[in-house]
């Protein structure tokens, strides 16, 4: 299959969520996925083994909680990583949230609830899915956030329904210029070289009028001033940072491209930091933390002006001692390795 090919079979997956009909659903999903396909979501799901597994524990879990429910993609792109066929999509899950969800009380009222996906091929077939979706969101849109884990979107940043991009180009059905894609790979692979750097390298990668549209816990921020006053703050909790792109032997991304103007990457973990300080609220015990992080980018001209980030913080919390999901899955609290 070209990238193309693979683009638009989850495109024709993806429309079939784009009305509550479960059995059209079903269909699509038996004819993209293999049979013994992985699914990897954030917690508390985590992994799911097999389609039937996926089907009954994830897509039947939704559906029944959220009445009409159907899904809006808002970002579809492709590319190849070390080996790897990859589809990447951003987009949010919609319904009237009528039924308790993995614990959480319905607000009887429309809600969305964000997703990110990473679809890897083989032979035509989707064989592994890491699957981010945004449950702080509904949490903070419900009034179901606990207050003791402050939120910096509560100060200068925004919580609630992330857009796709401005530019309302976000579903590239189509062919990139492949030396377009890979200098987008490469400006985005050159901005995370200078995370967490003293003189705040990041910043010559970015449009002064970027959007950082963060995971809801985090919030999200316009301009590149506001969004440094929340990245080195959020940097500086940590006495080491080690990145999915840094080859520290823990982190990796397990996929990252460029596909046009547009990027995406993925780590599981993607980022392992030691705390210092204290972190949504939490006192540091000087513990490492391991961090599921995914991102899409679009950039105009040579400059990043978009990004879209989704972290698994109820995962994070969990390696704090926090469980917000408690009886909705069998992972121990505490520090893990992987």
């Amino acid at each position: 299959m070209t990238h193309l090919e693979r683009k638009t079979a989850v495109h024709n997956w993806a429309t079939a969520f784009a009305a509550p009909d479960q059995g059209a659903w079903r269909q699509a999903t038996l004819d993209l996925f293999a049979e013994d396909v992985v699914f990897h979501v954030f917690h508390p799901w985590n992994d799911l083994v097999g389609l039937g597994t996926y089907l009954d524990q994830f897509v039947a879990q939704l559906a029944n909680a959220f009445r009409g429910l159907h899904r809006r993609d808002d970002i579809l792109i492709g590319g190849t990583f070390e080996g790897g066929d990859w589809v990447a999509t951003h987009g949010n899950y919609v319904g009237y949230f009528g039924e308790p969800l993995m614990g959480l009380a319905p607000s009887n009222r429309l809600e969305y609830l964000r997703f990110g996906e990473f679809h890897r091929f083989e032979n035509g077939k989707v064989v592994e899915t890491y699957l981010y979706l945004d449950l702080p969101q509904l949490m903070i849109a419900t009034g179901q956030w606990p207050d003791r884990f402050p939120s910096p979107a509560t100060q200068k940043g925004y919580t609630g329904m992330i857009p796709g991009p401005a530019t309302q180009d976000g579903l590239q059905l189509s062919e990139n210029d492949p030396a377009r894609s890979d200098s987008t790979y490469a400006l985005v692979t050159d901005m995370l070289a200078g995370l967490a750097t003293k003189d705040e390298a990041w910043r010559p990668y970015w449009h002064d009028n970027m959007m950082w549209y963060g995971p809801a816990a985090f919030g999200s921020f316009v301009g590149i001033d506001d969004f440094a006053a929340f990245q080195v703050p959020f940097e500086g909790a940590f006495s080491f940072w080690g990145g999915g792109s840094s080859n520290n032997g823990v982190t990796k991304h397990f996929t990252r491209f460029g596909d046009g103007d547009y990027a995406a990457l993925g780590g599981w973990p993607s980022l392992m930091v030691v705390r210092k300080d204290d972190f949504l609220g939490q006192p540091s015990k000087g513990e490492t933390l391991l961090m599921r992080v995914c991102d899409w980018y679009r950039r105009t001209g040579d400059l990043l002006i978009e990004n879209w980030v989704m972290v698994d913080i109820p995962d994070v919390l969990l390696q704090m001692g926090v469980d917000l999901f408690p009886g909705q899955h069998d992972v121990a609290p505490g520090p893990r390795n992987t």
